[in-house]
């Protein structure tokens, strides 16, 4: 018996064959053309090709999966009507006199790998988007047919990766569960799999190798252990544990719908943290109280200029309106440290974690900060909003913010362009700075946010990019604690709510600790947000 170790990221328990999923991957050479113009128009018409395609998978995966599911192949539609990805690739073909299948292979290369060197783990799953978009139009160049999954038989399917269009066709009874070297938790192809219910371990590297083709497998996507060849009492462990696991789905079941209320009567609200308006999906589908944290840098990521205010305001809408009526907080740009966008031609710092980032490019650059609340201030017209401010240290800094957002609303008045007076504008609670001084900060603010990740690494001096420092991050160091208690209680006595949205929010072992300190809402990855309403109903 040999035991591989990945990460789950789609519960449940399931056995059979594997079967590995071969693909050509042999890369495109690069020819030469004598008619540069006739070869961009090849692109083109592999383009609409593509587009005519994607668009029949939105339909099949609205029928299966559901319209907010679907939503993603109208975005790779809008991939594909990228100018910065289409003029890279006609202008080297047009440049450098090659084929389009070359150049579309090195334009997908260049995006992805730009998007996977980003740290923001919604972001680096992008990467997988464009590599999936690319694909297609390749395969419509070299007139190749869509890769079939699964088999006759049902099976495991073991791949290098699954692009989520692959993700998408898979055949329930056929497709058992999934396991891959690469992957994460993040991307829409764990999404689909939770979904789907199909159990999947991802991430496994180079222990998954091709020899095990054909052998029996257990797949266990809780735990991320995938067990090939297993002996009799193993086997006989696994099949309790796949009884369990479905009880376990049918208990958490039971907390849909119900507020997530204490013991002593105050409520909770557990929401979701996304990342741009196609993680709705999986929000409507957690039983969501709201969005606790929907990061911004979306629209400025990926691009060569700032994105325009109509841009923005439709994409603040769109999560508004899909709330229905639901608190929904924007974080305002955060861009700097792990976060870069060439166009906004920041220095090179020693340290970036510290240097120019978030608030302090807003604060530096008005411009930039007026057009994204200008946006914001325009979508609150269609929903509940609250607008958040990232990085914050002194009360001079929310003076001056708050002194930029009457501003606003004073042009937007003036231009008669209707927007909620009544937004709430809040900070992320993120620096030891801003916790010592939280009593100050109260008094200017609607509501706290505590951001655990940064605040973690600026109390213990731990940098959450260097594996080296890892075995000395504490999450439960008594110093984070006693930050996060002082702010909670700080807001209550000025009379605003305080929340979370760092990584700890899902962590349920601190659940008792939140509730004990009186914390108002716990917003974190949708996957986890039935996991912590049971955690403080089942008492």
């Amino acid at each position: 018996m040999t035991v591989l170790h990945g990460e789950g990221v789609s519960r449940g328990v399931a056995s059979g064959n594997l079967r590995f999923l071969r693909r050509d991957a042999q890369a495109q050479p690069r020819r030469e053309v004598a008619d540069a113009e006739a070869e961009v128009l090849r692109f083109d018409q592999a383009r609409e090709g593509a587009m005519e395609q994607l668009g029949t998978l939105y339909e099949e995966t609205c029928a299966k999966l559901g319209e907010e599911k679907a939503l993603l192949f109208q975005i790779h539609q809008m991939m594909l009507e990228d100018l910065d990805y289409c003029e890279s690739i006609t202008g080297m073909i047009r440049d450098e006199h090659i084929n389009a299948e070359y150049a579309v292979e090195q334009t997908g290369e260049q995006f992805s790998q730009m998007f996977a060197q980003m740290d923001d783990a919604y972001m680096k799953e992008r990467s997988a988007d464009v590599l999936d978009v690319s694909r297609r139009v390749i395969r419509l160049l070299t007139g190749q047919e869509d890769e079939a999954l699964g088999g006759d038989t049902p099976c495991i399917i073991a791949a290098d990766d699954l692009v989520p269009s692959e993700t998408a066709r898979l055949d329930r009874s056929k497709v058992l569960g999934f396991i891959t070297a690469r992957g994460s938790s993040n991307s829409h192809t764990a999404i689909f799999a939770r979904t789907m219910g199909i159990p999947a371990v991802v991430g496994l590297g180079d222990s998954l190798l091709e020899e095990f083709d054909g052998k029996y497998v257990f797949v266990d996507g809780a735990s991320g252990e995938v067990f090939v060849d297993p002996d009799a009492q193993t086997t006989a462990e696994l099949e309790n544990r796949r009884d369990q696991e479905a009880a376990h789905r049918r208990y958490l079941d039971t907390f849909r719908g119900r507020e997530a209320v204490t013991p002593d009567g105050h409520k909770i609200l557990v929401c979701a943290n996304i990342g741009a308006p196609k993680d709705l999906e999986a929000v409507l589908g957690a039983d969501a109280d709201g969005i606790g944290l929907f990061r911004s840098e979306f629209l400025y990521l990926g691009r060569d200029n700032y994105p325009p205010e109509e841009d923005q305001y439709q994409a603040y809408r769109q999560v508004l309106e899909a709330m229905d009526g639901r608190m929904v907080v924007i974080r305002t740009l955060d861009i700097g440290a792990d976060k870069q966008a060439d166009y906004f031609e920041l220095p090179k710092e020693e340290n970036p974690a510290m240097g120019l980032r978030a608030i302090r490019i807003c604060l530096t650059r008005p411009e930039v900060f007026r057009t994204q609340l200008r946006a914001l201030y325009r979508a609150s017209a269609h929903g509940k909003l609250g607008i958040m401010f990232p990085m914050i240290t002194s009360v001079s800094e929310v003076l001056r913010i708050k002194e930029i957002c009457a501003q606003v609303r004073e042009e937007l008045k003036a231009e008669g362009i209707p927007f909620d007076e009544k937004v709430e504008l809040g900070i992320m609670i993120e620096t030891p700075a801003a916790a010592v001084i939280s009593d100050l900060l109260a008094q200017e603010v609607d509501f706290f946010s505590i951001g655990t990740n940064d605040l973690t690494q600026y109390t213990l001096a731990v940098d959450r990019q260097n594996a080296q420092v890892e075995s000395f991050c504490d999450r439960h160091h008594e110093a984070l604690l006693r930050l996060i208690r002082t702010t909670v209680e700080n807001a209550h006595r000025a009379g605003i709510w305080a929340g979370i949205c760092g990584e700890l929010a899902a962590d349920t072992t601190l659940t008792d600790f939140f509730m004990e300190v009186g914390v108002d809402e716990l917003s974190m990855t949708p996957g986890a947000i039935l996991e912590a309403k049971a955690k403080i109903l089942d008492r």
